[in-house]
């Protein structure tokens, strides 16, 4: 390190601000680099595609999807033939229950201790950022992947849905028409209230892994969760609890397509997401700063 990269101040070495980005860039390129994380992309842009040939075929006589006797799935799927945009919206409807943050869980679960299993934690530790940013560029890191899962689903649904179905007004679940662009606009927002939903597993994922020095333990352990709190949040008998799971107003994005907007779940939503990444991304400091690195 050149002594352009730190400052000193009373005699103490501290990182400057161009190499405390450089550490975050640095996570980035690693966590996108893994073959692990290009093939949850792959996995997560085959959806659209799969769900608009799906939809594509069945309709293709005539009939209808998500209606009455059309076999179910989600509430947006039986407007994707009148317009290929809905065909975003029920992609994302179709992988945030799952597929999103399985793939956020297994990132965010190997932030840590993949690196501890590896063997390169240690030698993280050496550089003079300190545990409380390398945590923080870990954490960083994971949400970036976060808005690129979510984006990869959109963009591919969109591309399918344009090319399988016609594009036009958009016929909002309110039944308001709104132009394309309008809607278009709604899309994109919708994928940026559902990369902010996936915040607070990402935190459950990052504390795991500061508890393990096993990548596949802290992954299978995330997942895990992940399923149980899932499972909790269909049981009626647990409705005084289930407002407080992280997954329990995800599909709230759908009152983005309401006019007016409904504000109060939305809201919950984020209010819940911060709330757990500020507990579980505390937990996460508590331990990784106290834990004794050997690996």
């Amino acid at each position: 390190m050149s002594r352009a990269d730190v400052a000193v101040a009373g005699g103490t070495r501290v990182p400057s601000a161009l190499w405390q980005l450089s550490l975050f860039r640095s996570e980035v390129g690693s966590v996108f680099r893994r073959w692990r994380t290009v093939a949850l992309l792959g996995v997560l842009a085959a959806v659209p595609v799969l769900v608009g040939i799906a939809v594509k075929i069945e309709t293709r006589g005539g009939g209808t999807v998500g209606q009455e006797g059309g076999g179910g799935g989600p509430a947006f799927i039986s407007q994707v033939t009148n317009n290929g945009l809905f065909l975003v919206f029920t992609s994302l409807a179709a992988t945030l229950p799952f597929f999103l943050p399985m793939a956020i869980g297994v990132v965010a679960g190997d932030s840590i201790a993949g690196e501890a299993s590896s063997g390169t934690l240690r030698y993280l530790l050496v550089a003079p950022a300190g545990r409380t940013r390398l945590l923080l560029a870990k954490y960083a890191s994971t949400l970036v992947f976060c808005l690129a899962a979510t984006l990869v689903v959109t963009v591919s649904a969109l591309a399918v849905g344009a090319l399988l179905f016609p594009l036009g007004e958009v016929t909002l679940i309110s039944g308001t028409n709104i132009s394309f662009g309008e809607g278009l606009l709604r899309a994109l927002a919708i994928a940026g209230v559902v990369a902010l939903s996936l915040i607070g597993v990402a935190a459950v994922g990052l504390f795991v892994s500061t508890l393990t020095n096993s990548g596949i333990a802290a992954m299978a352990t995330t997942v895990g969760l992940l399923i149980t709190v899932q499972i909790l949040d269909q049981f009626p008998q647990l409705h005084a609890v289930q407002p407080y799971l992280f997954p329990h107003y995800w599909l709230s994005f759908a009152d983005l397509l309401r006019e007016p907007v409904y504000w109060d779940q939305l809201l919950d939503n984020l209010r819940l997401q911060a709330l757990y990444a500020a507990v579980f991304g505390s937990a996460a400091w508590a331990r990784f700063t106290s834990r004794d690195v050997t690996a």
